[in-house]
């Protein structure tokens, strides 16, 4: 009765056996690219899970003869051993000291299952009983291969297989023997037993288990004398990596996103992030997220650079191993080559710093000439021992000061036709500073806001010949606050212009006429349909201007719909997500499931199933094209011609707000849409000359120059009924007996596109219609003027444009 009445009391709240049969050790999530490669894990256990019979014969003896040589035998309890292990705890009572275990493999599990890590009797009656509910419910081999799954063996690795990658870069079928029996000293206590601090240590333990291995009949005496006279072979900690951890703030935005999905630790759910093992297939394009981190870090640091040096504010205790306090300071570094570092002394014109693995510098006064920012002084003068700084290296052994950008920005790069986003990047670096500037920062886009003014007054009647007075325009906002007066960035005015003329040069005088004559509500109803910002509570004309706060991912997938030709496109960055068990439990485009029949395992005679459309459309297509068409002009000849030179079709619109407080740029080709925008993050005056052509638009172009440099060069396509007529680009009239020309961007004569009968008439020359009204005097009746005969164009040009005329 007593010992029912004991196993009663500690079983209770053990695991069932049908939990045990259930049972599935935690895994890391994998993420993916685009072409499937690997690029991030969010592990913080690293652990591979692989069934018994992947575990080579080898691998198992080494364990065995290491932990439990008779673990074949026993029933989950070695009673020789659990009698010594208690007369041992009974005298360590008495002498002092923790007694020497005597756990078989089952009970190691059990404790691992339990999580209970405590020294008391009470627990080691639980493992026992735990232990023998293991041999009755899982035969040997599903025991074991829990235990090779799940024993921690140093270097943050869980199991055998990522243990065999964290130490010698193997799959564990490639593990010679002396490795193997390596591996298998590890469960009682790898710091004991590293390969590096206590390597003698680690040579006698593995050559015990290789003896051990011997004696059990698993190796032969050559083998085991053979083995033991071999080193330890293992690598360095953290140079076995696979593939390139990278992504940075598109990473993170992943992570978040699957953490509101599923949670993030095992308790949270099957499907956690940190423990269930999930593959992640994102829209990443490394070649293209890299190019985007570090076309804006360099912006940031070129635009940052002469305004003298900044403290991080942080430091460290360097009296003691101030190598781990270093690399667990939440500072990012950005560039590869440039590196944390804490000043260890200085004397004279020299100081000495250190570095995360231990090894030293020097930083010459001169190299830390640059002044203090907002102090003066140069920055030699204000290192302090322990101070944590960022230096690049500039020779063998010598370094210069660097410092972290104070400005910040946001990137975003998106397929068109998909909304998949290709890159994001939101801000300097990730680590220490995780804000995503990309989706988070609401900022004023300013002129880059213009293109949905306008392709709503093409919309409503508008064409882009349509002429706009770009004079000074002023409305009244009442009794108390009198008249509100607008202006353009130049404050001059250049009197009626054509609509393209208006936006290439990004005229505020003449985008708030037009927004006035189109109407507010009709703007702000078509921004919220694109996405940008809901501003039906402020519909000032202010908000023609960009005066409304906004996203970078926000305003690029406004652009992608209208490249798209008004059709709807949402930004995702995830394409699919599988369980540990290969099976999708999300899809980002969900059409097959909304199909009937899309997964019939045969033909049922019927015809093939249509997917349906993924979106609908916001613009219409025309408008939406024709705004395109005009932002082309903005590449070749307004306020981003710096992008003139990639030599291929484009579009974008710049952007600079008041201050200026934020510049941008948003653009790109048929195919890919991209965003930028730098701006402090509590927004304050960028200096005068900051310009989104002269900021941003070139940050884009480093992006670009790299993303699409083997890209096929692909036309914009206009939509059926769309008419290419061609105009005067400076007073909007139609022109008769001369053709555009691709070698002068600056041509007065251009291709223009209408929509259907809104086309400028024929107009005649003022001598033309002179003799007209002569002859119509002397016959009687009118002659018609003479007709110019059209030049043909090239049959390609004629099958990409919706209509010639």
């Amino acid at each position: 009765m007593a010992l029912s009445v004991i196993w009663a009391y500690f079983a209770s709240g053990l695991p069932s056996s049908e939990k045990l049969l259930a049972y599935q050790p935690s895994l890391p999530s994998n993420v993916r690219g685009y072409d499937g490669n690997p690029v991030q894990t969010f592990a913080r256990e690293r652990r591979v899970e692989l069934s018994y019979d992947e575990y080579p014969p080898l691998v198992v003896h080494a364990f065995i003869s290491a932990e439990d040589k008779t673990f074949f035998q026993h029933g989950g309890i070695d009673y020789p051993g659990l009698i010594g292990a208690v007369f041992d705890y009974g005298r360590k009572q008495v002498t002092g000291g923790r007694a020497r275990g005597g756990s078989t493999i089952t009970q190691q599990v059990a404790k691992y299952l339990l999580q209970d890590s405590s020294y008391s009797i009470g627990r080691k009656v639980r493992e026992a009983i735990l232990a023998f509910r293991l041999e009755s419910t899982l035969s040997k081999q599903q025991i074991l291969e829990i235990y090779l799954n799940s024993i921690f063996l140093g270097r943050n690795a869980y199991g055998v297989q990522a243990a065999s990658r964290a130490y010698f870069d193997k799959d564990v079928g490639d593990l010679t023997l002396p490795e193997a029996a390596y591996l298998a000293i590890l469960p009682k206590a790898p710091s004991s037993y590293d390969p590096i601090r206590q390597t003698e240590r680690a040579l006698a333990r593995r050559n015990y288990v290789l003896r051990e291995m011997s004696k059990n009949g698993y190796i032969t005496e050559d083998q085991w004398k053979s083995a033991a006279a071999s080193p330890l072979g293992t690598i360095r900690y953290g140079s076995n990596e696979k593939f390139r951890q990278m992504g940075g703030y598109f990473m993170e935005d992943v992570r978040r996103d699957l953490i509101r999905r599923y949670g993030e630790k095992a308790e949270d759910g099957p499907n956690s992030v940190y423990a269930g093992g999930l593959w992640v297939r994102t829209s990443m394009v490394p070649v293209m997220q890299d190019a985007a981190a570090n076309a804006l870090r360099e912006g940031l640091a070129r635009f940052d650079g002469g305004r003298g040096w900044q403290d991080t504010g942080l430091s460290i205790d360097i009296n003691g191993d101030w190598k781990v306090p270093l690399s667990l300071a939440a500072l990012g570094t950005g560039f590869p080559d440039w590196k944390k570092a804490v000043v260890l002394s200085k004397s004279g014109n020299e100081a000495t710093i250190g570095f995360q693995n231990g090894a030293t510098g020097t930083l010459d006064a001169s190299n830390a000439q640059q002044p203090k920012r907002g102090v003066g002084g140069a920055a030699f003068g204000f290192l302090r021992p322990g101070m944590i700084i960022i230096v690049k290296e500039t020779g063998p052994n010598n370094y210069a000061l660097r410092s972290i950008p104070e400005v910040g920005g946001g990137f975003v790069a998106e397929e068109v036709h998909t909304g998949r986003v290709l890159a994001m990047q939101g801000g300097f670096d990730v680590v220490g500073s995780s804000y995503n500037r990309a989706t988070q920062a609401l900022r004023q886009p300013g002129s880059a806001f213009k293109p949905i003014v306008y392709s709503t007054a093409l919309e409503n009647g508008m064409t882009p010949a349509s002429i706009v007075v770009d004079a000074p325009f002023c409305v009244w906002q009442g009794a108390g606050l009198g008249n509100k007066c607008f202006r353009n960035f130049d404050g001059k005015y250049a009197g009626p212009k054509t609509m393209r003329w208006g936006v290439e040069q990004s005229r505020n005088l003449m985008t708030v006429r037009t927004a006035s004559q189109t109407g507010m509500p009709k703007i702000i109803a078509n921004a919220a349909k694109l996405g940008v910002g809901d501003y039906s509570k402020t519909p000032y004309l202010s908000i023609a201007l960009g005066a409304g706060e906004t996203t970078v991912q926000r305003l690029v997938n406004a652009y992608a719909i209208l490249a798209n030709q008004g059709r709807e496109v949402r930004p995702t960055l995830i394409d699919y997500i599988q369980d540990r068990n290969g099976k999708v439990i999300f899809r980002s485009d969900n059409r097959c499931a909304v199909m009937e029949g899309c997964n019939a395992d045969d033909w049922n005679g019927k015809e093939m199933p249509r997917p349906p459309l993924r979106s609908k459309q916001l613009l219409d297509p025309q408008a939406a094209y024709q705004m395109v068409h005009i932002m082309e002009g903005v590449i070749e000849r307004g306020t981003a011609t710096v992008l003139r030179d990639l030599n291929r079709p484009m579009f974008g619109k710049t952007g600079t707000t008041s201050g200026p407080t934020n510049v941008w740029f948003v653009g790109g080709t048929p195919d890919v849409v991209g965003g930028v925008y730098l701006g402090y993050d509590h927004p304050r005056p960028m200096g005068h000359a900051a310009q989104g052509g002269r900021v941003a638009a070139p940050i884009f172009k480093q992006f670009a120059q790299t993303a699409f440099k083997d890209a096929e060069k692909v036309p914009f396509v206009a939509p059926a009924g769309i008419r290419m007529v061609r105009i005067d680009r400076v007073t909007g009239k139609r022109v008769f007996g001369t053709f555009p020309t691709t070698e002068d961007p600056k041509s007065s004569v251009i291709w223009e596109a209408f929509q259907p009968e809104t086309e400028p008439r024929r107009s005649y020359r003022r001598e033309d219609r002179a003799e007209a009204e002569a002859d119509q005097a002397a016959a009687g009746k009118p002659k018609a003027p003479r007709a110019v005969k059209p030049k043909t164009q090239p049959e390609d040009f004629l099958q990409r444009q919706g209509g010639i005329y």
